[in-house]
Formats: structure tokens, sequence, C-alpha cells
């Protein structure tokens, strides 16, 4: 019998373009994170489903459909000075949605998935201080399983 990944444990893309779709429309009234988002497209909150899809070793509709790489998605944060309150708060409501939609809640699950939000959001608030990307372009996705740490990270 296999592991499942991260991505079927969530309930697969359906779960997480709920997941994306029901969160963002919560930033969009957050009076802190309204104005980081405000402008962002309409097909914002799919591509972050596709992301996550991806990272927690589901399908490669970010790099395959959406035309997405880990440097892109590096890139949508540079400039952006975000700050550990936007962090914490975009974490907040985030795990706020996981729970009134349903997504997996499990100690090892949420684990891993809080695991990855921790990782990649710290990861964002140091690079929308930054200009230029530090992420070559032929980069590859991060990986996100049960344990394993998407690091070191490398200053």
């Amino acid at each position: 019998m296999s592991v499942p990944t991260l991505y079927e444990w969530s309930g697969g893309q359906q779960a997480l373009e709920k997941l994306t779709d029901v969160f963002y429309g919560k930033v969009l009234e957050d009076e802190l994170l309204r104005p980081i988002f405000e402008n962002m497209s309409p097909e914002h909150t799919k591509y972050v489903a596709h992301f996550i899809a991806e990272v927690f070793k589901g399908p490669n509709l970010y790099t395959e459909g959406d035309g997405g790489n880990h440097a892109k998605m590096v890139a949508h944060h540079l400039g952006k000075n975000l700050t550990e309150a936007h962090r914490k708060r975009w974490i907040d409501l985030l795990l706020e949605t996981a729970d009134e939609i349903g997504i997996a809640d499990d100690p090892e699950y949420r684990s891993a998935f809080v695991g990855y939000l921790e990782w990649g959001s710290r990861l964002a608030v140091i690079n929308s201080d930054e200009t230029d990307n530090p992420i070559d372009e032929d980069e590859p996705m991060p990986e996100w399983g049960w344990g394993e740490t998407g690091g070191p990270y490398q200053p």
C-alpha cells in the first residue's frame, strides 16, 4: 500500500481550488491584506491552487497548464515589502478557511500543511524586500510531503 501524497490527502484539485477561492474572498475583505491583493487577476485563486497542488505532488497544472514555475511564483512577491503582520494574518486566514471548508484536520496532515505555509510565507516575506529574483528560471518546483522540508534556505 502506497502512502498518499499531500495533494491526495488534501482532497485533490477540487478541495484546493475551493480553499483558495474562499480564502482569497476573505483576503479581499481583510483590512490588512486587501491593499496587497486588491488588484489580483481573476485567475489568481486558480493559479495558487495549481501551485499548491503541484508542490503537494499533484498534477503539474501550474507548470504545464499555467506556464508557471517556481521563479515566476517568487517574482510575484518581489518589491511587495510584506511584513510579519501580513504573513501571520495570511496564515491565520488560510488555516481558518481550511477548517471552515473541511480540509483534512488530522495532526499528521496539518503538521505538514502548516510546515509548508510557514516555510513558504517566510520566504515570501524575505523575497518581498528584493528587486532581483533569487530563483533562476530553471530551478525545480518545490515539493512538499509528510516530513521532508523544502530547504535549507540559501541567502
